[in-house]
């Protein structure tokens, strides 16, 4: 998308707000488009602006073949300043159109990322972390006198210091194998398959991210039904991923055959309709509180019913009133557990145990079917 050269640092008030275009594609230059959205209208942005690489004239492989690069003049700039205008003009409107406790992402290589972060911060956005994209597969240095550019970097920043912001830690740990989600993320370039490439067989963006990259971002900091804006839509990656992801997108384009390859992206792509699907992992005190008499009154536990320990050292048996009693105490499910035990506290879901022909089941299963319920009614 071509940003403007120049321009005053505090440009005219813009046109009037209208509605939201969501779901759509919006040709037109990225800083106007913006100026006409509402205050605090969208969830997250997903950025990723031109890099200004300063390209210092064609560059060939060792074999003599042109490498395609990036010389497109939406990359190009007349000066640092000039970059440097437009990146806080269209932050400021980034950061006006942003709900409060939303959330931004801009990536970009060590040719911009350090004047863009300068930029984030003087303005007003809290940094959260900054990630490292490890290319799996870089393009070489094919002049030998540099270091392989084998990575980029996101900067992800809350609104403000006092924003809370979504940040979705045990789905991104299940994402990883059950592991905690580092800053760096190795993932290959966008190829193959997933390459746009025009009628001649050419790439269709010179600069075409992966989805997976972008997955993860949305994966992070959404959930179903949120609004995602990308200002520099390019062929609709992040519209792309939004729509499989059931998250609501805006993409802003300047250029109209970038548009159409977008338009054209996301109509091959079915509509996010299985909700179950879409549901990610979540922390425990923000899913629906069940208490434990209502497995008792749905009869999935008879008063009764005898409870063991993980050890079997101690058993509980089950009161019509959803409270437990032992030999020698009597109370709620957590309050029984910590007193045979003669502990402080006790999770009661994941300490009492329903016998079975097989082995022993923490109560906890239970408590997760009504959950599953309650998510599919």
């Amino acid at each position: 998308m071509a940003p403007r050269k120049s321009g005053a640092e505090n440009p005219a008030p813009g046109p009037k707000r209208t509605p939201l275009p969501v779901n759509q594609i919006v040709e037109g230059d990225c800083i106007e488009q913006m100026r006409a959205l509402p205050d605090e209208s969208v969830d997250m942005i997903f950025a990723d602006p031109p890099y200004n690489l300063q390209l210092g004239g064609d560059l060939y492989r060792p074999n003599n073949t042109k490498v395609d690069a990036v010389d497109d003049d939406w990359d190009k700039f007349d000066d640092f300043d000039a970059y440097d205008r437009f990146t806080r003009n269209w932050l400021k409107e980034a950061r006006r159109i942003l709900k409060k406790d939303g959330t931004i992402w801009v990536i970009g290589s060590y040719h911009n990322i350090f004047r863009v972060g300068t930029a984030l911060q003087n303005i007003g956005f809290w940094v959260l972390n900054d990630v490292v994209w490890v290319k799996t597969n870089p393009m070489p240095n094919f002049k030998g006198t540099r270091f392989t550019n084998a990575h980029e970097t996101l900067i992800w920043c809350s609104k403000s210091q006092d924003s809370k912001y979504r940040f979705n830690y045990e789905a991104m740990k299940a994402l990883n194998d059950d592991l905690q989600m580092r800053s760096d993320w190795v993932l290959p370039l966008c190829t193959g398959q997933e390459r746009l490439k025009d009628a001649a067989g050419r790439k269709a963006h010179a600069t075409q991210k992966p989805e997976a990259l972008v997955y993860r971002t949305l994966l992070a900091a959404t959930e179903p039904g949120d609004i995602v804006l990308d200002p520099f839509s390019g062929t609709g990656t992040t519209a792309a991923v939004a729509k499989k992801m059931g998250r609501r997108f805006i993409g802003l384009e300047r250029d109209a055959g970038y548009a159409k390859v977008s338009r054209k992206r996301l109509a091959s792509i079915p509509d996010a309709g299985d909700r179950e699907a879409l549901e990610f992992t979540r922390p425990k005190r923000k899913e629906p509180r069940v208490p434990f008499g209502q497995l008792v009154e749905r009869g999935m536990l008879s008063p009764g019913t005898v409870l063991e320990s993980p050890c079997r050292r101690h058993t509980a048996k089950v009161r019509a009133d959803g409270t437990l009693i032992s030999d020698a105490h009597k109370g709620s499910i957590h309050q029984v557990g910590a007193a045979v035990q003669g502990a402080p506290s006790c999770n009661g879901w994941t300490y009492w145990h329903l016998k079975t022909d097989r082995n022993p089941v923490p109560i906890d299963m239970l408590r997760q079917k009504i959950r599953a319920e309650g998510l599919s009614a």
